[in-house]
């Protein structure tokens, strides 16, 4: 490059700074950029297992979810309050699950959980008891996993979420989900919850 170019291209690059420094003057707090981005990045699964968790016997850590809310329904002329669950369709093959995914090393197990469920249910809201864990092989790759689960109680429901073009979500009510649920440690899983749930407000009921 010239002389004659380099002073060119200085001179051309002060006059665009001069032209902006007024526009980022008028930029609110710092923070309205991040936020923005972090609507975009909400919108991206993670993917790829470098960070995948494992224990020492070399067993995948997964975590999950089970999502629920309380639907009012009237049954003979009383207003009661039904549990519903909600169930995402597997990503390879047929039946409807749990959402769930690996447990990486970066964040805390309720983080995973969270996550996973925002990434493949595209529901966020309060988490709340551990329903136990479960060890299970993969059917892909026969892996032995340690699956945990926590009930979530639903909150917010975004209609586009990261998943959304490979998975269909259903809210379905308790009986419905023992049917569908195509996974028995997940089955086992709700059992769990509705035992917990189920006598939580029978207690209360009878107080």
């Amino acid at each position: 490059m010239t002389g004659f170019s380099v002073s060119l291209f200085v001179s051309n690059l002060s006059n665009v700074a001069s032209y902006l420094s007024p526009i980022f003057e008028n930029i609110p707090s710092t923070k309205v950029v991040p936020a923005q981005i972090d609507k975009v990045v909400s919108l991206v699964s993670r993917t790829g297992r470098d960070l995948q968790r494992y224990d020492n016997a070399g067993y995948r850590q997964v975590v999950g979810c089970v999502p629920y809310r309380y639907k009012k329904q009237e049954v003979n002329g009383i207003e009661t309050q039904e549990i519903q669950v909600l169930l995402v369709s597997a990503q390879k093959g047929k039946g409807m699950l749990f959402p769930k995914g690996g447990w990486e090393t970066d964040e805390s197990m309720e983080e995973a959980a969270l996550r996973e469920t925002i990434e493949e249910a595209g529901v966020t809201g309060e988490l709340e008891e551990k329903l136990g864990k479960w060890q299970y092989k993969s059917k892909r790759h026969s892996i032995i996993h340690d699956g945990y689960m926590f009930a979530l109680l639903v909150s917010q429901e975004f209609e586009r979420w990261p998943e959304a073009e490979m998975r269909q979500r259903r809210w379905v009510s308790l009986d419905e989900a023992r049917e569908v649920c195509q996974n028995w440690w997940m089955r086992e899983a709700l059992e769990a919850f509705i035992n917990l749930k189920c006598l939580a407000d029978d207690d209360e009921g009878g107080n």
